[in-house]
């Protein structure tokens, strides 16, 4: 059996105090998580990040910095998933039309987010936001992708 790794991406995007995330359905829970999802096939990791954001929450973002790569074994399903993980900047809203999925978009603080603790996808969630506010931050050139 060929083991394949799980690659997602991941847009942390703040605005005024408050950060763009998600409310979705996963594995029978209702969870918050950042727009996030799979790269697929043959698209570039940093169209991956535009295209989740605008599919999961109706908003145009912009990868500026990268914030890093994190890797997550997922007790559910025992998968190891490589998120790679971006600072964006809100464009504008462009639709309300998300993915079947997807409850609804939100704004929230960081106290909003570990209030929610318990319902945060996974781990990775408050840590990306935690490692935001801290100041990580690396270029998009550390990314090399021959297609983009």
């Amino acid at each position: 059996m060929t083991w394949k790794p799980h690659a997602t991406v991941a847009v942390i995007t703040e605005k005024d105090g408050r950060f763009l995330m998600v409310e979705e359905r996963s594995n029978g829970r209702i969870v918050f998580n950042q727009p996030a999802g799979h790269v697929e096939e043959h698209e570039t990791i940093l169209d991956a990040a535009r295209r989740e954001a605008l599919e999961e929450t109706g908003w145009a973002v912009e990868p500026r910095h990268f914030l890093g790569l994190y890797t997550y074994l997922a007790p559910a399903n025992g998968r190891t998933y490589y998120r790679m993980c971006f600072v964006a900047e809100a464009l504008q809203h462009e639709t309300e039309q998300l993915d079947d999925d997807i409850i609804a978009a939100h704004w929230l603080t960081y106290d909003e987010l570990r209030e929610r603790q318990e319902s945060l996808r996974s781990p990775l969630v408050l840590r990306c936001v935690e490692d935001y506010l801290a100041g990580r931050r690396f270029p998009l050139s550390v990314i090399v992708d021959p297609a983009a």
